[in-house]
């Protein structure tokens, strides 16, 4: 049996929703602070397998409702790295190692598993294996911008947050997949 968790649940809680903040209607809600707290510390001892982005991108239309009726959803793939690196490296953090890990070989180990014929090199670097390669730029600061998010759907309950750590390059087979 595997699980993982969302990035969005991984750092908020249902505090986050404010004033209900359309932007955090996610699916799974956000829940309390003890909740957070479990998460947090499953996926560190490895109780959970994987962290994910859950990215789930709405239309402007779609999120400009009343909180109850606004579609359920975030972008996440561009925040998966930098909020797993702020996990990782935060005060009582598990280490940049199982930040990195949770988002690359854990999850490659799960579906490895699932799937029995995946490829053995999934998740890490061997020679003669799949060039699945993100350069990133772990010293790069940033502000959580809506607009300049490259997905379609723009809501994010990160608006505005300043992050560490952008990937720079995505290599996926061998090719170049996102040059930044």
């Amino acid at each position: 049996m595997t699980a993982d968790v969302s990035i969005n649940s991984l750092h908020l809680t249902d505090l986050d929703i404010g004033y209900y903040d359309s932007a955090a209607r996610l699916n799974p809600p956000l829940r309390q602070q003890r909740d957070r707290d479990a998460l947090r510390a499953a996926l560190a001892d490895g109780t959970l397998d994987a962290l994910v982005s859950d990215h789930t991108p709405v239309e402007a239309d779609a999120k400009q409702l009343p909180f109850a009726e606004a579609e359920p959803g975030a972008t996440g793939l561009e925040l998966l790295l930098p909020l797993a690196l702020k996990w990782g490296t935060e005060p009582g953090g598990p280490g940049l190692m199982r930040a990195l890990e949770v988002v690359t070989s854990a999850p490659a180990q799960v579906l490895g598993g699932a799937l029995g014929t995946f490829q053995a090199s999934c998740g890490r670097l061997a020679e003669g294996g799949a060039a699945d390669l993100c350069v990133f730029d772990p010293q790069a600061h940033w502000q959580v911008e809506p607009a300049a998010l490259r997905s379609q759907g723009k809501a994010t309950p990160f608006a505005g947050l300043e992050l560490t750590g952008r990937v720079r390059t995505t290599l996926v087979g061998g090719h170049l997949a996102h040059a930044d």
